[in-house]
């Protein structure tokens, strides 16, 4: 008797307390707090330069003002920026959506300091960003459902979106920040689409915006553009008339557009730079005879002596930059043709995909630090602050491509039912759940995908951040369900 009393205690709390406090809004408010005790409170954390970020900020009107900015590349954690005064003649190196950002908090930042920029302006306006993003995705699994099974949703939200091994990228340069944020807003907005929570034409708004500004932020992003838009194919039949039909066919369109345009765009310093790490870091590599596998490249074997060098090394044996690499190494291979390697020799796919596994699980580069040098932290020391999920994460998941496969297998299988109800019943809303989750699958699987055939191992567990992201948000949404007991259901999608 005393069980149940406390029981329905416990619920009429419950109850009261979500008079005020939506689970989405607990975890909103909970990632929100968090967020500003680790990136606005001393000792600020952050992410130190690996050397990219001159890609980015001269462009876009900034520059190094701090003298021994050189020897803090990796170890420690920079917050300000000079700005420049007068005419900046350094031209864009890379076309990305992350110069909006940089531009909007630098315009932000001129109203307290027109001189010096502090890179936590930017992490504010990521932050405000990020916050609704949880809040729309934490929405969408748990309107219209029991509070009690919402506020462990909340609860879980919370330690996964608050882990600092997401939110230190804000204070940095890395356009992971919009990555994450922009693949949450994708699939909260599909999901809400599918419970038919808010106005369908401004989440396919929210669609269309994320959409672009994830696949134009990094160039290895552009596949994302391309599955979201084939992938969404099927939204356009969730309403039948014609307005809405029109207006979605018209937004996936473009996001496909963006995607091939972000691929054309790329430039050829880079273009050249990722095809050096494809064969040095990826196909000679591990490979028993170098001189025959360039052989099926039609490159003289003598470039055999390139194996698993870097493209940044000080002293190499040849200028990567020569018209001789250009000519008789650059020329005869690209995507195709590793891709079609890689297909032939599946042994070879097999030990990158493991290789590219052991990294796929860990958010966080190891090489880079968290912390400022005055803060006194060792060099390339990183943060334990309110990191428990990216620390468990990876140690515990298994560093192999079967475990990747077997949770893809174990996904589709759960979601498979559901699925199959609602094509029975000829609902094209209801069969939106499974479409958008293999999207995020794929979107992740790209990310892998990308790494091996366009750099090979070089640099691997940053390049194959869109997997980590894209894992973390279905195996969320997989564990929510399962809490709200939507995981195999086919009922209506309003109902608790």
């Amino acid at each position: 008797m005393a069980n149940i009393r406390s029981k329905l205690h416990m619920e009429r709390g419950l109850a009261s307390l979500s008079r005020y406090v939506s689970p989405s809004l607990l975890a909103a408010a909970g990632v929100l707090i968090i967020t500003i005790m680790a990136l606005f409170v001393p000792p600020y954390i952050g992410m130190a330069d690996n050397g990219d970020y001159f890609r980015i900020l001269y462009s876009n009107g900034l520059y190094f003002n701090t003298p021994d900015y050189d020897s803090q590349y990796f170890g420690y954690f920079i917050k300000k920026f000079g700005i420049f005064q007068y005419f900046n003649e350094n031209q864009a190196s890379l076309f990305s959506s992350q110069s909006l950002f940089i531009k909007l908090s630098i315009w932000l930042n001129t109203f307290v300091d027109q001189q010096v920029f502090d890179v936590r302006v930017q992490a504010a306006l990521f932050t405000v960003l990020y916050i609704v993003a949880v809040y729309l995705l934490v929405e969408s699994l748990t309107w219209k459902v029991p509070v009690k099974y919402g506020y462990p949703i909340a609860i879980l939200a919370i330690f996964l979106f608050a882990d600092t091994a997401y939110t230190a990228y804000f204070n940095s340069f890395f356009g992971e920040s919009i990555v994450f944020i922009m693949m949450v807003y994708v699939f909260a907005a599909g999901l809400l689409m599918y419970r038919k929570r808010y106005n369908d034409y401004v989440l396919m708004a929210i669609m269309l915006v994320s959409g672009l500004l994830l696949t134009t932020s990094k160039q290895q992003n552009a596949p994302l553009g391309i599955i979201i838009a084939l992938m969404g194919i099927c939204l356009i039949f969730i309403r039948k008339e014609r307005k809405f039909r029109v207006c979605m066919a018209s937004s996936l369109a473009v996001l496909l557009l963006a995607g091939i345009g972000t691929y054309a765009l790329i430039p050829k310093e880079f273009v050249n730079i990722n095809k050096y790490h494809a064969m040095t870091r990826g196909i000679l590599m591990g490979s028993e005879d170098p001189e025959e596998t360039l052989s099926k490249f039609d490159i003289d074997k003598q470039y055999a002596i390139l194996n698993e060098s870097i493209y940044y090394e000080l002293y190499t044996t040849i200028d990567v930059d020569s018209p001789i690499l250009e000519d008789h190494f650059y020329n005869k291979y690209g995507f195709g043709s590793i891709l079609k390697y890689y297909v032939t020799h599946p042994g070879k796919a097999i030990d990158m995909l493991d290789l590219a596994a052991k990294s796929a699980f860990k958010i966080r580069p190891p090489a880079m630090g968290n912390y400022e040098k005055s803060v006194g932290k060792a060099f390339r020391e990183q943060t334990n602050f309110f990191s428990g999920y990216s620390t468990l994460k990876a140690a515990m998941a298994p560093k192999t491509f079967g475990f990747v496969v077997i949770w893809m297998t174990l996904i589709l299988g759960l979601y498979m039912p559901a699925f199959i109800a609602a094509v029975k019943a000829k609902n094209s809303r209801r069969m939106l759940r499974l479409p958008l989750i293999v999207t995020m699958i794929l979107m992740g699987l790209s990310g892998i995908a990308v790494s091996i055939i366009g750099a090979g191992d070089a640099d691997l567990s940053k390049h194959e951040f869109v997997f980590t992201a894209a894992f973390d948000i279905v195996t969320f949404v997989v564990v929510a369900d399962a809490i709200r007991r939507r995981l195999w259901s086919g009922q209506e999608l309003d109902s608790p």
